[in-house]
């Protein structure tokens, strides 16, 4: 018996196509948070979500997609802060410089905290995220083991902001990183010092 298996671009497709349906739940979502349509639409459009979502459940993995090492680095579909497949993640795209992580942020109605504000957890999240990739950049894969985070104004929503996130120093297993997010004119909004933990079977992996 043979067996033929799809093309990789097929799939390429598919997770293609799945970030576009990603992308327009965000949008849905925000519409959700937002609307003031009449109580007899909004029952309307929930009854057309049901039909939608048993279509979806049609065929179903047993988990996110998973991450995976590409021509074009690592990638992971289905993460909760860059996953373009996971409608709960902004997505954040990060980039890497001399001095570490960045990224240019844009929060949504749905992050709402205190009024007109991101909530702290979101923000927390978003800068676990940056610092860990900081590490990472700096060739020490780790963990959070410790986030203090030190909440100076509110973050806006709808507004730019920039997410930033440097490794200080590293000893041992332990590497130390600091992230900010600010206003583009570099007014830090909130500050973030975490203490990242390479895992014994990954120890391997750190340069000397």
């Amino acid at each position: 018996m043979t067996m033929d298996l799809a093309p990789e671009y097929d799939e390429e497709a598919r997770l293609s196509a799945q970030a576009v349906l990603a992308q327009q739940v965000r949008e849905l979502m925000d519409a959700v948070v937002l609307t003031d349509v009449s109580e007899d639409e909004m029952t309307a459009v929930t009854a057309e979500l049901v039909a939608l979502t048993e279509r979806l459940k049609a065929a179903r993995r047993d988990r996110p997609p998973v991450p995976e090492l590409t021509r074009n680095g690592f990638r992971h579909l289905g993460n909760a802060v860059t996953g373009a497949c996971n409608p709960h993640a902004l997505p954040l795209v990060i980039e890497r410089d001399a001095d570490g992580s960045r990224a240019d942020l844009e929060f949504r109605p749905t992050h709402e905290g205190p009024p007109d504000s991101v909530h702290g957890g979101v923000s927390a999240m978003i800068l676990d995220h940056l610092l860990g990739d900081a590490v990472a950049a700096a060739g020490r894969a780790g963990m959070t083991g410790t986030l203090t985070i030190r909440y100076r104004r509110r973050v806006p929503y709808g507004e730019p902001v920039v997410g930033r996130a440097t490794a200080t120093r590293a000893e041992g297993r332990k590497t130390w990183v600091d992230g900010t997010i600010s206003l583009p004119d570099g007014t830090v909004l909130v500050e973030a010092t975490g203490l990242f933990i390479t895992p014994t079977p990954w120890v391997n992996a750190i340069p000397e």
